[in-house]
């Protein structure tokens, strides 16, 4: 096993999170944490914040983000890391593809008025702030918020998802533009939790094979969502496909999240550690 305790997926109040960036450093170093990276949704606006907190705290820090992309008519997450936060084709590709959450948010809300909730894009915008940064995450919020539901995975089963009330597709970035978004800013990508996605095997078998293609070079294998057997699956398809390994909480709030920062198994020896890559983009105390 390799026993580097990285943690390279996981939000802060930036995106969906609701934890300050400062605050998700000091949890991750409590928890052991040695190299880290905080990976907003589709927002870099924490980024030097989170590089400043970890290097204090004595942790290793590669920039992050999470990038929404549309394939095979899914959502599907791509994660870079090690790149520079500050390269305009990245910062704008980002700003572009946040740009449709306002109008996605309303339809939503409006889908949810015909059910009888009412108010939900100003109750969810109460857990953001920010409207060209509201998710489906701070809709739970407030539908846990109201009573509806009882938490937010009660939420994801009733509402917001495909064949739900509240749930309106949205298209964001294609898989190629944000790849190379990330490699062009001297990062590498990630296909993020692929054991979310309920791909047939041929989709998935093309997401990975389109990925590579375009320049992606890693696979999270460990990660919150995923179960130990797809531990073992996606470890063998890093094989296969000849792509790094990553290893990531995905955390977004102390009570919500499945898996804490910094408590996930290592990863399994047979694949090849994405830091190992990147260890000249580590930014260190």
């Amino acid at each position: 096993m390799h026993l580097m305790n990285a943690d390279l997926h996981c939000h802060s109040n930036v995106s969906d999170g609701t934890l300050s960036p400062e605050a998700v450093a000091e949890r991750a170093s409590r928890n052991g944490v040695a190299l880290w990276s905080l990976t907003d949704h589709d927002e870099i606006g924490g980024q030097h914040r989170a590089r400043d907190t970890a290097m204090a705290l004595g942790m290793g820090y590669l920039p992050g983000v999470e990038i929404s992309v549309s394939f095979a008519n899914k959502t599907v997450h791509i994660v870079g890391l090690g790149f520079d936060p500050d390269e305009p084709a990245i910062v704008q590709g980002l700003a572009d593809t946040r740009g449709g959450r306002e109008r996605r948010a309303r339809d939503m809300a409006a889908d949810l008025a015909r059910v009888g909730i009412k108010d939900a894009f100003e109750g969810a915008l109460k857990y953001v702030g920010n409207p060209d940064l509201i998710s489906r995450t701070h809709f739970a919020r407030y539908l846990v918020e109201i009573g509806i539901c009882a938490d937010p995975h009660e939420v994801f089963k009733r509402y917001l998802t495909e064949g739900k009330p509240g749930f309106v597709e949205h298209r964001w970035a294609n898989l190629r533009d944000a790849v190379q978004w990330i490699v062009g800013a001297g990062g590498v990508a990630v296909i993020a939790h692929p054991g979310r996605y309920d791909f047939t095997p041929n989709e998935e078998y093309a997401l990975f094979s389109d990925f590579k293609a375009h320049g992606g070079l890693g696979v999270e294998v460990v990660t919150g969502s995923h179960t130990v057997a797809e531990y073992d699956k996606y470890a063998d398809m890093a094989c296969e496909f000849d792509l790094l390994a990553s290893r990531g909480s995905d955390f977004h709030d102390p009570a919500e999240s499945h898996t804490d920062l910094g408590t996930l198994p290592n990863l399994p020896g047979r694949v090849t550690p994405v830091w190992e890559a990147l260890e000249s983009r580590v930014l260190r105390p």
